[in-house]
């Protein structure tokens, strides 16, 4: 239902999938982590799609919990990537700039659009841009399959903002994903749709129609006739874990929608024997920390962005899960 009606179908599927690496360090972050950069190829029945992605894994020996990132740039580290910190912790990083998979417009021309439409004209439950950016995490995933220094069995998701939206439905879609974090996703992504405050539906299918299915588009100003809401999107990552952050000052996301969202997807946890969003019976404030169900969940001060702190949640929310 949440790909037929907002963020559509992948039109065809790969036939073979291979990775190359490119590029390679022992001396990243002072010698304890080791970084590649990798190509992916797909290989689709009318043509080939590759992109680029790092992986930052620690040197110490053992399998390594680990994130699969999807970012705004293909920097590591990152404004939103402290490498060094996370490696310090024990964890992988494999992350890709979104924009080496699709462009982030309405040109289905380039990259990955170009190469599943292929010049033809999408169909209005064909998938749009976040979708591609989804698979393209999953595609990160196949690799990590591949390496033997990887923990496959602690494997999480994570963006921010529209990447969050993103980081949502690939784990929804792809149930390898052990634990699915949304940084900041508001609209669309974590954040519950009806009577929402800051950004809705009209505000960013007018913006940016691309992310979506061409369906979404009659539920502008039109909530009430979703046949969803997007704590389904949250609920469909059960029994798996899943995290949503908020800031305080990131009124367009609308923290309080976001909060909301989780109390709803609790029921399914719950329905599964499991501790869903453990919390107070009030709306959150600036410093909580909610880590002891199988939603997590924080609410830091500041506007929108992946903070440092943001991180040392997450990290600490699965080693406490592990």
């Amino acid at each position: 239902m949440l790909c037929e009606e907002e963020y559509g179908f992948f039109p065809l599927q790969a036939v073979d999938l291979s990775f190359e690496v490119v590029e390679e360090s022992n001396s990243f972050c002072a010698g304890k982590v080791a970084l590649k950069k990798v190509m992916a190829t797909a290989k689709f029945e009318h043509g080939n799609f590759s992109f680029p992605f790092y992986a930052a894994i620690p040197q110490k020996a053992g399998k390594h919990p680990f994130f699969v990132l999807a970012n705004f740039r293909d920097h590591v580290p990152d404004q939103y990537l402290p490498s060094e910190e996370v490696g310090d912790h024990g964890f992988g990083v494999l992350s890709f700039c979104y924009k080496d998979v699709s462009s982030d417009n309405n040109d289905w021309s380039n990259g990955l659009a170009g190469t599943i439409y292929n010049n033809h004209e999408r169909c209005k439950a064909n998938c749009g841009k976040i979708a591609m950016w989804a698979w393209a995490a999953s595609r990160v995933l196949d690799y990590a399959y591949t390496q033997s220094n990887l923990d496959v069995s602690n494997a999480a998701v994570i963006g921010h903002s529209r990447l969050g939206k993103t980081a949502l439905l690939a784990g929804a879609l792809d149930e390898r994903f052990t634990c699915v974090i949304s940084n900041n996703s508001g609209c669309s992504g974590a954040a519950i749709s009806r009577n929402k405050n800051g950004e809705t539906i009209e505000n960013i299918y007018n913006k940016f129609p691309y992310w979506f299915c061409d369906n979404y588009e009659k539920y502008k100003n039109n909530e009430g006739k979703l046949p969803f809401d997007q704590h389904f999107l949250l609920a469909a990552i059960a029994p798996r874990k899943v995290y949503v952050a908020s800031a305080v000052q990131d009124l367009w996301a609308d923290p309080e929608s976001e909060y909301l969202s989780c109390v709803a997807a609790s029921e399914v946890y719950e329905k599964l024997g499991l501790p869903g969003f453990v919390h107070p019976d009030r709306l959150p404030q600036a410093g909580d920390v909610f880590h002891a169900g199988h939603i997590g969940y924080h609410l830091r001060s500041g506007g929108h962005y992946l903070s440092r702190e943001d991180w040392l949640h997450f990290i600490h929310y699965l080693q406490q899960k592990a």
